[in-house]
């Protein structure tokens, strides 16, 4: 009896869970209250980092980077770039930063959401360069770091499909004139993915990584 009521208050806590992230899919309420905070404070020099686990993941293992700096980190992981599209106002906007920060489109590569085209990837992050560029933001567009397999979902294969959206990425920003910080070609391996003493899942980066990609955006930020 007790097992049966055990499995079913998992069963339970499941599909409240699962209930709840379809509720609120681009997970709106995740810096809620923390952007309701910062909205009351003026700061001229703010930098906002918009983006999936990677960037969330800065934080965490190279928190040096981001003290006694204005800079903000909005990633979440898992993300795609409708799910950033959806809260780039609330995230982004609403905070009135001098610079955002985009680093997006591996989970759409990965599928996270659902298949997504290329095109498809580049168009959501253009969408967010004109949200804040109508809003006086100015913007810097990142590479997709090097990957060739994710494990989380395998035989995907997205190596060359990471380079070609890395390609268009910077086709965009070459043609509007903003500024691409490139981590791919510092980042990668002899495959195409994540060198293993930047990563060692072939994907996130541990703190050598993010340790690489701070000196290269340090040099345009």
């Amino acid at each position: 009896m007790k097992k049966s009521i055990s499995l079913f208050i998992l069963i339970f806590s499941l599909l409240m869970a699962k209930n709840t992230m379809a509720q609120d899919w681009p997970n709106l309420n995740r810096y809620a209250l923390e952007n309701e905070k910062l909205q009351s404070v003026s700061d001229e020099n703010r930098v906002v980092f918009m983006g999936n686990s990677i960037t969330e993941g800065w934080l965490t293992h190279h928190p040096d980077f981001f003290s006694n700096k204005s800079y903000i980190n909005r990633g979440i992981g898992g993300q795609t770039t409708p799910q950033m599209l959806l809260r780039f106002r609330q995230d982004v906007i609403n905070l009135k930063p001098k610079t955002v920060v985009i680093l997006a489109g591996i989970n759409d590569i990965a599928g996270n959401t659902g298949p997504s085209t290329l095109e498809m990837i580049l168009n959501n992050i253009i969408s967010m360069v004109e949200l804040a560029k109508v809003n006086n933001i100015k913007v810097i567009l990142c590479s997709v770091l090097p990957a060739n397999n994710f494990y989380w979902n395998p035989g995907t294969d997205p190596a060359e499909k990471v380079i070609a959206l890395n390609q268009l990425i910077q086709n965009y920003a070459k043609a509007n004139d903003i500024p691409f910080i490139d981590y791919h070609t510092p980042m990668k391996d002899a495959e195409n993915g994540l060198k293993k003493e930047y990563g060692p899942d072939g994907v996130h980066p541990n703190l050598e990584g993010y340790k690489v990609m701070a000196e290269i955006l340090n040099k345009v930020i």
